[in-house]
């Protein structure tokens, strides 16, 4: 069985932090969003991956080499300032897909816990030409949104409906399986979006599918959804996690601390504190539902709630950072800095003067 991941898009919305990397090799509770996404394709039998992304996603890709759990992976590349929207991608994977079975395509930038094997199940069961994995959520406003009828054909398919508008609160959970007939339907050489263009198609012939799915769903497009997912996480694998023994520090589960990271006295980590490899943590500091990535820096007498502090960033000593402030990589807070709530620190700058 073959998977086809799209991950090419820019991350706009997380932005500064997605400036040096991207959206799929955000770490989740220590782990890059696509080893998640591999681990699970693996749990249900997959066994080749092709991830169709731009050249600079390859590049940080290779250069981060996440585990790739036994899968075979290979690259399908879009062309260079040419973004392929969500199905040109599919078309331009053809040859790699092949024509022999169905395969599943997935949202690279999408956490979630889906049976996959309960979709291909479902997909040969009813004949679809398409089966799209179906989640329920309170606002549909900014998803694809289905209508189901008997024996969850999908009757209509609207994409980002206005608020109060949606058909129903089952949403697209972005991903699909997909029979070879598909590729006929794409257009080649453009952008195509396989939501508005061709699910529609595939409704009238009365071939589109829905599978609802209950494991956890969450889209990490924005900072706060972020910081989100990684809580939501941590609740669901808390009572697998051990609480670190450190005699110098106080630990307020839950919390993940990578491997090599120092705690300085009297600090105290969580509840919701996920802490990278490497991370220096000085004397009375204070972290909770925040995310530190490797490799930075915190000075004494510091407090983080509700931040993202980037890989190999600093923050000097008495710093005070509001909450919802994102400091990118290679990033410096001086001592005695303060940072307004929401503020965003750009990667490799150094902060001298308080932002008010």
């Amino acid at each position: 069985m073959k998977a086809l991941i799209l991950a090419g898009g820019f991350a706009t919305r997380l932005r500064p932090l997605s400036c040096s990397r991207p959206k799929t090799l955000f770490p989740i509770v220590n782990k890059p969003l696509l080893q998640w996404i591999f681990e699970r394709l693996v749990h249900d039998g997959v066994d080749e991956a092709i991830l169709a992304v731009n050249a600079l996603t390859q590049f940080y890709i290779r250069q981060q080499k996440p585990p790739k759990c036994g899968l075979r992976v290979h690259f399908s590349i879009d062309p260079h300032k040419s973004p392929l929207g969500t199905a040109g991608p599919i078309r331009k994977a053809e040859k790699l897909l092949g024509h022999n079975e169905p395969f599943i395509v997935l949202n690279g930038d999408i956490f979630a816990d889906i049976d996959y094997k309960k979709l291909i199940e479902t997909h040969k069961k009813t004949n679809a030409l398409a089966t799209i994995a179906l989640c329920r959520v309170e606002d549909p406003s900014r998803f694809g949104v289905v209508e189901l009828c008997e024996g969850d054909c999908i009757k209509r398919f609207i994409e980002k409906p206005p608020k109060g508008q949606a058909p129903s609160n089952l949403i697209n959970a972005g991903a699909y399986v997909l029979s070879p007939e598909v590729f006929g339907l794409i257009p080649e050489g453009r952008a195509v979006s396989i939501e508005r263009e061709i699910f529609p198609q595939i409704v009238e012939a009365g071939r589109l599918v829905g599978c609802r799915i209950n494991g956890l769903w969450m889209d990490i497009g924005k900072p706060a959804e972020y910081l989100e997912a990684n809580k939501l996480l941590l609740d669901s694998i808390s009572p697998t996690i051990s609480k670190p023994q450190t005699s110098s520090a106080e630990i307020r589960l839950p919390v993940a601390l990578d491997q090599g990271v120092v705690l300085g006295e009297n600090s105290v980590i969580g509840p919701y504190a996920v802490i990278g490899k490497n991370v220096k943590i000085g004397k009375n500091v204070t972290i909770t539902n925040s995310v530190v990535f490797s490799d930075a820096e915190i000075a004494d007498d510091v407090q983080l709630h509700g931040v993202v502090v980037g890989e190999g960033a600093y923050i000097g000593r008495h710093a005070n950072i509001g909450y919802g402030c994102i400091i990118a990589d290679q990033a410096k807070v001086r001592e005695n800095i303060y940072l307004r709530d929401g503020s965003t620190v750009c990667p490799a700058k150094e902060i001298s003067e308080n932002i008010l």
